[in-house]
């Protein structure tokens, strides 16, 4: 019989929850027990933008439960237009599912789903890893900056762009993970359609432009907390993740070299090491 420990992210079979009569599409692998790591996507991105070296490196000890957006992918419905109604979103999946407790994984614009879930939910989160991110109120310039240059690129050339550096080293591992992503050759997502871009795009800005010039609800958030960040991210810059890790109260930060938004994908092993020690860690 086939469980989520036979299975790896090439493997997995996307399955389907009922979310509010939504159809949600969801794959999990990795350790059955234990708590579920629930991993939370990038900007535009679908269950198969998600790094095969992290995703199944955290499975050697975690359940992992990828899943897309609503509009997103395989999920039905259309995507919502604030990063509030994407956490509402999240929230009634993680619970369609059956989990009262879980730690969360968080990038780009999962990390403000993230951040959002446990302000609205602070029992449901254990701990949190914050990757590629930026507090409310922070980055809409340069997110408008980097995106307003995206036209007539393939989506090859999108990613090395807007998740690796401008060097020679950081765009030959950013050649190596878009290699890495084509690793699920069947039963692979519906790529993004404008209607995710423009919904999306609007979260964004929206999260980035929200008044909050003390950030004191930051402070609400007790969990422990990984906050991480390429040491140059154009997209959200690296000095808003470390006023991220300033503000929360119980934040650890890591900051890679010669690398840019994609951090996590670019520094692997290096991201999979320190977030399995992390969730780990006594409470």
């Amino acid at each position: 019989m086939a469980t989520p420990e036979t299975y790896t992210h090439e493997t997995a079979p996307t399955q389907y929850v009922d979310v509010n009569g939504v159809p949600f599409a969801y794959r999990t692998f990795g350790k059955a027990d234990g708590l579920p790591l629930i991993f939370l996507q990038h900007f535009t991105g679908t269950m198969d933008n998600w790094d095969p070296l992290v995703t199944n490196g955290l499975a050697q000890n975690h359940r992992v439960v990828l899943f897309d957006q609503a509009g997103v992918g395989n999920s039905g419905g259309q995507t919502p237009t604030t990063v509030a109604q994407m956490t509402r979103d999240a929230y009634d999946f993680i619970r369609a599912l059956g989990f009262e407790k879980v730690d969360l994984l968080g990038f780009s614009l999962g990390n403000f789903i993230a951040q959002q879930l446990v302000l609205d939910h602070p029992g449901l989160a254990r701990r949190l890893v914050l990757a590629g991110g930026a507090p409310a109120g922070q980055g809409a310039e340069e997110f408008k900056y980097v995106t307003s240059n995206l036209g007539g690129k393939s989506p090859k050339d999108i990613l090395l762009y807007l998740f690796f550096a401008d060097t020679a080293s950081s765009q030959q591992q950013g050649e190596a993970f878009v290699q890495r992503l084509q690793r699920r050759t069947t039963d692979r997502d519906t790529p993004s359609t404008p209607q995710v871009f423009q919904a999306q795009y609007q979260a964004i800005v929206n999260w980035c432009t929200t008044p909050e010039p003390s950030l004191d609800r930051l402070a609400e958030i007790k969990q422990p907390a990984l906050v991480v960040q390429g040491n140059n991210d154009t997209m959200f810059p690296t000095r808003q993740s470390v006023l991220l890790f300033e503000k929360l109260p119980n934040a650890q930060l890591s900051l890679y070299p010669d690398s840019s938004h994609g951090s996590l994908f670019q520094h692997a092993r290096l991201f999979v090491e320190q977030v399995s020690y992390f969730l780990q860690a006594e409470d």
